[in-house]
């Protein structure tokens, strides 16, 4: 009887263990499944669907007591494709942009004015230091009178100004100031596919002080996608701070709580994302005059020998300049000129895995048909105008339209591309996925075509073997193209 008994629980048991087994397969198959659906929709849902690129304005505006904050619809196809997103600052003279960061790595170019900015890296020195004869209480009592010493300490800044491109690692917290006589603009583009953002594809920013939405949103158009109508796209941004206890934070800095509360940002507070500083920034930092002779020390050296393997974060170089004419990658007398950024030049972009260029193209010139081998490419126009037409792998073309200062256009990897300059030239810089971004060229010297026997050339177009070789060695100049005849018509529509 005995036996029989723990014969039977033994056989509940087994049953008991066989169907909870089966249970944890179903669950884990399960799993797997919806694991594998969702990993299936992020593919489809970051699938290129563009049969028509468009030049793309800002479509929302966000005012600030000391400027303005522009931006474009990441939700638009187009930065969807590319997986990135882009914003125009406008800051007036003393105006601050309060300290905050963002989920994925950017770069910043300066299209116009100075000023200096600050990165806030964790775990790094404050390697500027004020000396304690300068610094004096209220009422001017210094600190030494109270039988002590005060030295006002911070991490390094540095001077920024027209044609700089500025590094922004993800989770890095910055802060902008313009301490020139006219607005400082700048235009950001940020890479939300980068593997570094573990979050979603949507720019979140992160502020660190005051109250960033305090006056009221300007809202631009509804903007198109593909062949309807989509909704306006709301940005979100708020203080960190405000979400936290004020009694926690009053414990954490050991401050009394309505110093905690000026952290967190009031809510009658609408000076927005920029602020207006009344008499100036003070700040430790060099002289102009130092930090404009290192910077033209650092031009003449031309960084050749650095590789990145002996920088750290702390000391790590976060901006170049590609505005001096000289240091440009191509040049063209009648032309104008192509200035290239990669992690060759400045090693960080490496860890960032982004690149950018800035281009001039003086009257009628022509940038060689070309493509992107390993790179989207997204170009800000910021000065003058030009015709630009891009080709998909159809054969049709994806974009035949003017585009002018202050206009995005993204160019997606592989499409074709040229760009005519207008009468009043054409300037822009473009900002890639890839921190060694490689294009291959159609015409001009450096060509495929060139590349190739001519016969291959003659056989593919069905041409003699002349017409072959003016295909081949009709022009000399590489990328950038002087205009042959000025009464010749412009690109053919």
């Amino acid at each position: 009887m005995a036996n029989s008994s723990l014969l039977s629980l033994g056989f509940c048991l087994l049953v008991l263990f066989h169907t909870s087994l089966g249970q944890l397969e179903q669950q884990s198959w399960r799993g797997q499944r919806r694991e594998h659906q969702q990993q299936r929709r992020l593919r489809e849902e970051s699938e290129c669907r563009i049969e028509r690129l468009d030049a793309l304005e800002p479509t929302h505006r966000l005012e600030a007591e000391a400027g303005q904050v522009e931006f474009w619809d990441q939700n638009h196809e187009q930065f969807d494709c590319a997986g990135v997103a882009a914003a125009r600052y406008r800051i007036r003279p003393r105006g601050l942009l309060l300290p905050s960061y963002s989920n994925a790595p950017r770069l910043v170019y300066v299209v116009q004015g100075r000023g200096y900015r600050g990165n806030l890296i964790p775990g790094c020195p404050e390697t500027f230091q004020s000396s304690p004869q300068s610094e004096q209480l209220e009422g001017g009592r210094s600190e030494r009178d109270r039988g002590h010493r005060f030295r006002d300490q911070h991490q390094r800044i540095e001077q920024i100004r027209q044609g700089d491109f500025l590094a922004i690692p993800h989770g890095i917290a910055h802060w902008i100031y313009n301490d020139g006589d006219e607005h400082l603009e700048l235009v950001s583009f940020y890479d939300t596919r980068n593997h570094h953002n573990q979050l979603d594809r949507r720019i979140r920013r992160f502020f660190l002080a005051g109250n960033p939405q305090g006056q009221e949103r300007e809202r631009g158009s509804s903007y198109r996608h593909g062949d309807r109508r989509g909704d306006r796209y709301e940005e979100s941004w708020g203080n960190v701070f405000n979400g936290f206890d004020t009694q926690l934070l009053s414990e954490a800095f050991g401050v009394d709580e309505e110093t905690a509360r000026r952290l967190q940002g009031e809510n009658d507070d609408n000076r927005g994302a920029i602020v207006h500083v009344e008499r100036g920034l003070e700040v430790i930092r060099p002289s102009r005059g130092e930090e404009e002779e290192e910077r033209e020390h650092g031009e003449r050296r031309g960084r050749r020998f650095e590789n990145g393997l002996e920088e750290t974060i702390c000391n790590a170089r976060l901006r170049e300049n590609l505005e001096n004419p000289t240091r440009a990658d191509v040049y063209s007398e009648q032309g104008g000129r192509i200035s290239s950024l990669n992690s060759h030049k400045l090693p960080i972009l490496n860890y960032l895995q982004l690149s950018a260029e800035r281009g001039v193209l003086y009257r009628n010139a022509i940038l060689a048909p070309h493509w992107n081998i390993n790179a989207h490419s997204v170009i800000y126009v910021t000065r003058g105008s030009a015709r630009v037409q891009i080709v998909g792998n159809r054969g049709e073309r994806a974009f035949d339209e003017e585009v002018r200062e202050g206009q995005i256009l993204v160019v997606p990897q592989n499409f074709a591309v040229a760009k005519q300059a207008n009468n009043e030239g054409f300037e822009w810089v473009s900002f890639k996925t890839n921190d060694n971004a490689i294009s291959s060229q159609l015409a001009g010297r450096t060509s495929v075509l060139r590349a190739l026997p001519e016969e291959v050339l003659m056989n593919a177009y069905q041409i003699r073997r002349e017409e072959a070789r003016r295909i081949k060695y009709g022009r000399e100049e590489a990328v950038v193209l002087s205009p042959r005849d000025q009464g010749r018509e412009r690109l053919s529509a």
